[in-house]
């Protein structure tokens, strides 16, 4: 499908095409533009050349899997990346969000429960809800996190986020050191919460923990049991 009548386009990789076609029919009539990958060996430059808004990244692949081809759209773009696979383990869910992702979707799935998703990405990302803070840096003791760019730095240094990883930390940046909610995190990061598995945030909560601890802010996320999460000064 072209993606030209359509505000938002998402990025179909399935290998399946019965699955594919089908998927892309769906998202095609809740008026969505769907781009269906056809460059396994090349996905990276198929991606790009799609312009699209989010991606639906299956993990079995030919050539690579889904984990090598996320890292590789990370390398150019913080679009949603929404995994969909038939692998069910916890450890494949962690492993999607490690290398990039910002949910993940069990096959066989409900195609409402994708379009929701899909769709909470999307506003999030573009919509009413991104950066609805109307501040374009927040900081709290010397982290300052670029809301439009998706880059945190501290002390001269920086790096790039996910918008998932940059929403996570938004929240917490605002509360200035305060513990925030699990369940306020949830319904901030994910307009669906009721299609979020709880361990989702705790995912997403130690990328982040791993992301900063590249900007030498080791420990910086603290678990408060029980509550929620708050930010700490400087590295533990």
């Amino acid at each position: 499908m072209q993606n030209d009548d359509f505000q938002y386009t998402v990025f179909l990789v399935e290998d399946e095409p019965r699955l594919a076609g089908y998927l892309a029919e769906h998202l095609g009539r809740q008026g969505l533009g769907v781009i269906v990958a056809a460059r396994f060996d090349d996905l990276k430059v198929e991606f790009s050349e799609s312009a699209a808004d989010l991606v639906l990244l299956d993990i079995n692949l030919p050539w690579y899997d889904g984990f090598y081809w996320c890292r590789q759209i990370r390398t150019i773009s913080t679009v949603p990346v929404i995994f969909i696979s038939a692998r069910s383990d916890e450890i494949d869910q962690v492993r999607a969000i490690e290398n990039g992702g910002d949910d993940y979707v069990v096959k066989p799935f409900n195609l409402e429960v994708v379009t929701a998703k899909v769709r909470a990405h999307l506003r999030r990302a573009y919509g009413e809800y991104a950066s609805q803070t109307g501040q374009c840096v927040l900081s709290h003791a010397g982290l300052h996190l670029d809301v439009q760019r998706l880059t945190a730095s501290y002390e001269g240094e920086q790096i790039l986020l996910s918008r998932t990883e940059a929403q996570l930390l938004s929240r917490l940046l605002q509360a200035q050191g305060r513990v925030v909610g699990r369940e306020e995190l949830l319904a901030a990061l994910w307009d669906e919460a009721d299609f979020v598995d709880d361990n989702t945030l705790t995912v997403n909560v130690t990328r982040l923990r791993k992301r900063l601890g590249q900007l030498g802010l080791e420990g910086s996320v603290r678990t408060v049991r029980g509550v929620g999460y708050s930010l700490v000064h400087g590295s533990n």
